[in-house]
């Protein structure tokens, strides 16, 4: 569906109730009737994450050759894709604490990356969920650095940005990681380094870990298959850091998506919510292995509007939406992997230059 083909229609108060009403409708169903498939899917994941940990890692401590490094690498990749959008990203949500299983509470849940539970908690749950695409209170926008939109001011320095985009791409876990130190805001005299050291010491603790883990303990218990161990957990921490960058920048920054003055949210009702979760947001198109190896992101739209849902419900959720949102003239802005994946970078490149 090709986004910018019909624009949104505006809609009276009135329309706007209706509408955030319907889809209210649709979420308390859905809520109603969760169950043992619900908590079944999840519990498959977290098994197919071990599983896949473990021929990974095996492969590469006990393998010999380029095909069993090469196996072993892609298993390791799929685990940690998996852990980390599928079971960690879903259950930080909360997307399952009603099952009481400690394992999956989403306040507790603590992810294979190296961002803490706590800042994702915070930076994503709250600030990107609660002010999607809002400029100057959703610092997903661009990350703090990118320009992906004309309504943000350019900077010389974003001149560079199409090769920032690429080096984001690759150091994923780490951009997350430091999202919520707020940077930029010691750059700018805004915040102490007496409060940046206290925001980035949980952080820098559970990077210690990830680093130690990958790239100092386990190629050490691999002995004269260290090189190949270090190898393997370095390309697949990059596989995973580069499919999460597209997988999210394809949701948020194509053609068609929305960003929206502080002014918008002003007497916000629930209607206008999930009116700007719909407009800032991008669904991609697939097969059922490529939702779950998005963690379903590849339903973005399903997934703003209804964040606290299972994601594994949005593929049956998605047409009704779309049905929703035709009937009162909102553009459903969902393509193909490639088409969402060659917008967004013509926008990086395009908001590189000033104008």
């Amino acid at each position: 569906m090709n986004p910018l083909a019909a624009p949104a229609r505006t809609l009276t108060a009135a329309e706007t109730d209706a509408f955030g009403a319907e889809l209210d409708a649709l979420r308390a169903e859905t809520l109603a009737d969760l169950g043992q498939a619900d908590v079944d899917h999840i519990r498959r994941m977290i098994k197919l994450v071990r599983y896949t940990e473990v021929a990974g890692r095996a492969l590469l401590h006990f393998g010999i050759g380029p095909l069993t490094f090469a196996v072993g690498t892609t298993a390791l990749a799929a685990s940690k894709i998996l852990e980390n959008m599928e079971v960690g990203h879903n259950v930080m949500h909360g997307q399952y604490t009603w099952t009481g299983d400690p394992a999956l509470d989403g306040a507790r849940y603590e992810w294979d990356i190296a961002c803490t539970g706590d800042d994702w908690r915070h930076s994503h749950n709250y600030e990107h969920h609660t002010f999607t695409n809002v400029l100057g209170k959703d610092r997903d926008v661009g990350y703090g650095f990118l320009r992906v939109s004309r309504a943000q001011r350019w900077r010389p320095a974003h001149l560079a940005q199409p090769v920032g985009a690429a080096l984001l791409a690759l150091l994923f876990q780490w951009g997350v990681g430091a999202h919520d130190l707020h940077l930029d805001e010691t750059l700018r005299g805004e915040q102490s380094l007496a409060e940046l050291r206290r925001r980035g010491a949980p952080f820098a603790k559970k990077a210690a870990w990830q680093l130690a883990k990958d790239y100092v303990v386990a190629p050490a218990l691999a002995l004269a298959n260290a090189p190949r161990v270090l190898a393997g957990n370095l390309f697949a921490n990059l596989a995973r850091n580069v499919w999460t960058f597209a997988v999210i920048f394809c949701g948020h920054f194509p053609a068609g998506t929305e960003v929206f003055p502080v002014t918008s949210i002003e007497n916000e009702r629930r209607g206008d919510w999930y009116l700007r979760q719909l407009r800032g947001s991008a669904n991609i198109e697939g097969g059922r292995a490529f939702h779950v190896m998005t963690g379903h992101l590849s339903h973005q739209i399903e997934h703003h509007l209804f964040p606290d849902l299972p994601a594994a419900r949005y593929p049956a959720l998605a047409p009704r939406v779309q049905a929703i949102c035709a009937r009162y003239g909102q553009p459903y802005c969902t393509g193909r992997f490639a088409h969402q994946l060659g917008s967004v970078a013509k926008q990086i490149a395009r908001n590189a230059l000033p104008g």
